[in-house]
């Protein structure tokens, strides 16, 4: 009786075991198993958080707002979206500090369609617990007047315009692998204004992260993983502001298996949160 009894509950123990199923596993550089304690405790100790997204990933941006909310309860944070253009902080500003409602932000501010979904948690957040919140990237005009004409484009704004945008002229590396590589995707008829497209975002982003830094606090910046994978992008232009700045990276990917990451993506980030490819998408 005592045997059948182990047996069943062994039976039991790995029964359990088999149907617990993880949704998400993070590595860190090296491509090392790692732990979500691990990665509050560097954000803890850093400067500037980039947490790189998957827009449509809907466990990613339910880790973005758990992060959030354990290290504001240990250490003063400002807030930073790529999603939130400069030019509509006045908005943004207003609906935080409860002068006009979210209807109102809708109508006055160019919001992503899946920001109810995805960032309007964050941004109420903020809201709910006195927190700066920064609208970082360059209004999208903007960007697609340098992707036509190149940087010289942005030298026919007005001051105020200008304001928007990371000062000029805005350094650009055209060797920098992640902009090489966007040449390559885009084939080989594309126009090397494109990358300088992407540096005006990633200048303007860095720009407006290193201006509100704040002491004693972390900078918690979403955005795309492509605009912070391999130490490049918006950590190039923070870099050149501030060479010894503490900045923590995040990427983003998605594999069928989480046991191990694909080499791939080794030294993609200072943590590489693998997300499992069949998890619910938000659009």
């Amino acid at each position: 009786m005592k045997k059948s009894l182990v047996i069943l509950s062994c039976l039991f123990v790995f029964s359990a075991f088999a149907q617990d199923k993880k949704v998400y596993q993070l590595f860190d550089k090296n491509g090392k198993k790692t732990t979500y304690a691990k990665l509050l405790k560097a954000t803890l100790n850093t400067q500037v958080l980039l947490f790189g997204e998957y827009h449509n990933n809907s466990i990613v941006h339910w880790l973005q707002l758990e992060l959030t909310k354990d290290v504001a309860e240990k250490k003063p944070v400002v807030l930073g979206a790529e999603m939130l253009e400069a030019d509509n902080q006045k908005q943004l500003d207003a609906y935080l500090k409860g002068e006009i409602n979210q209807k109102q932000l809708d109508s006055t501010a160019r919001l992503w369609p899946n920001y109810k979904t995805d960032y309007k948690p964050l941004v109420d957040f903020a809201k709910d617990n006195n927190i700066t919140f920064i609208a970082t990237n360059i209004p999208r005009r903007y960007a697609s007047m340098v992707s036509k004409k190149g940087f010289e484009a942005l030298e026919t704004l007005t001051d105020e315009e200008k304001s928007w945008i990371a000062p000029q002229p805005i350094p650009y590396d055209a060797n920098l692998p992640g902009y090489v590589e966007m040449m390559k995707m885009m084939g080989e008829h594309t126009s090397p204004n494109m990358p300088k497209a992407q540096a005006s975002k990633d200048a303007t982003m860095g720009y407006f992260i290193y201006k509100n830094l704040k002491d004693n606090s972390v900078f918690i910046h979403y955005n795309g993983t492509y605009h912070s994978d391999n130490f490049e992008g918006i950590s190039w232009y923070l870099l050149q502001q501030n060479p010894d700045l503490k900045i923590i990276t995040i990427a983003t990917v998605e594999q069928k298996d989480l046991s191990k990451l694909e080499k791939e993506y080794y030294n993609k980030a200072d943590f590489i949160l693998v997300i499992d490819e069949d998890a619910t998408k938000t659009y």
